[in-house]
């Protein structure tokens, strides 16, 4: 059994980078950004494949320099996602990663400088048929609106975006996504709403530089499962101080617990009490890592007893409730199947839940 709730996202403009939609009916993607030295090409590309293995949508890399730039040409024929050149201030790499294979360019354009650098920028977009996206940032703003706001308020952040897509539009270009992101959970949201209820161009979600893993994806959490609730939101990064495939974990658990995407494994397991009847705490991280590779959606429960271990059951395709003498029952597509005893739980669960995938998806 699956809650009912459907969140309704509201329909953007669609784009598409490489192979991927984004906006429209698409739906919300994961991406996350490597923090490899991009010309050292074996190592980015170790990086990108173990956030492919993690089932990462999309993967954007640093441009800062034109050795970075020119790594494209060997990175992009090796990767199955695609790549999205982040441009820092030079807008000439934003040229070079364009014509080296980029599948979309993510520019700040209170970086980048002068109108006339971005309208080339704009140039190079069309020639190569890719996207833009606007990431305007608290940290980087214009420096006639910081003047204006005296701070990186979020009617600042939409300000910025509001001057950007008139610049964009007036060179006929609608073939973007648009960001505004700030550190700070509430002018992020509002600086979203505001740019969510303004237009229809797909929006990628962020809270930047949300901290360490722990803390950052509680903060993200909250702000962007704020946000998606409402239905804003077309694709999204968890900005963490963290490993890459970490902010793909955390993205997409995010859109599970929203009903958003089905994806991987979903346990819902006790906190563990006097009452249990077996390791759960163990007994969840050792059965989590171990299924890490499946990615094909299936819910299972852990229930250390019987308070509310058959209740949980009955919503999952594999529960197991904890009894006496270790003595466990099984349930099956929320039905009482069988009771184990003396086994090794992570092994029986890991088998079962294996085998049960196998089942739905095969």
């Amino acid at each position: 059994m699956k809650y009912s709730h459907t969140i309704k996202r509201k329909k953007t403009k669609q784009i598409q980078v490489g192979s991927l939609l984004i906006g429209g009916d698409a739906p919300v993607s994961v991406q996350t950004m490597t923090n490899t030295l991009t010309h050292d090409i074996d190592a980015t590309l170790g990086q990108i494949h173990s956030i492919e293995k993690e089932g990462c949508d999309v993967v954007r890399v640093s441009i800062p320099d034109e050795k970075s730039s020119e790594a494209l040409k060997k990175i992009i024929p090796n990767i199955s996602i695609p790549l999205i050149a982040d441009i820092h201030f030079h807008y000439k790499r934003a040229l070079e990663a364009a014509e080296n294979g980029a599948n979309c360019l993510r520019i700040n354009p209170g970086n980048i400088g002068s109108v006339e650098k971005i309208k080339e920028v704009i140039e190079a977009a069309k020639q190569n048929n890719i996207p833009i996206r606007v990431g305007v940032n608290a940290g980087s703003l214009e420096k006639q609106i910081l003047e204006k706001y005296k701070s990186p308020t979020a009617q600042a952040l939409f300000e910025s975006a509001k001057l950007n897509i008139q610049l964009l539009e007036d060179q006929n270009f609608d073939n973007f996504k648009i960001s505004v992101k700030a550190s700070n959970i509430f002018t992020s949201v509002e600086a979203y709403q505001l740019l969510s209820d303004y237009c229809d161009y797909p929006l990628h979600l962020g809270i930047t530089e949300a901290g360490s893993y722990f803390s950052g994806s509680i903060k993200s959490s909250i702000g962007l499962g704020m946000l998606l609730y409402q239905g804003i939101g077309d694709t999204i990064r968890v900005s963490l101080s963290d490993h890459p495939t970490q902010e793909v974990k955390v993205g997409f658990e995010m859109l599970k617990s929203l009903n958003i995407r089905d994806y991987g494994v979903t346990i819902i397991s006790c906190p563990s009490c006097a009452r249990q009847q077996f390791d759960v705490i163990k007994t969840v991280k050792s059965v989590e890592s171990r299924l890490s590779h499946i990615k094909k959606p299936i819910t299972v429960s852990i229930i250390g007893c019987v308070v509310n271990g058959p209740g949980e059951a009955t919503m999952t395709k594999i529960g197991i409730t904890g009894g006496g003498n270790d003595t466990h029952m099984v349930y099956v597509d929320g039905e009482k199947s069988h009771r184990i005893q003396n086994e090794d739980l992570v092994e029986y669960l890991v088998k079962t839940i294996e085998n049960k995938v196998e089942e739905i998806h095969n």
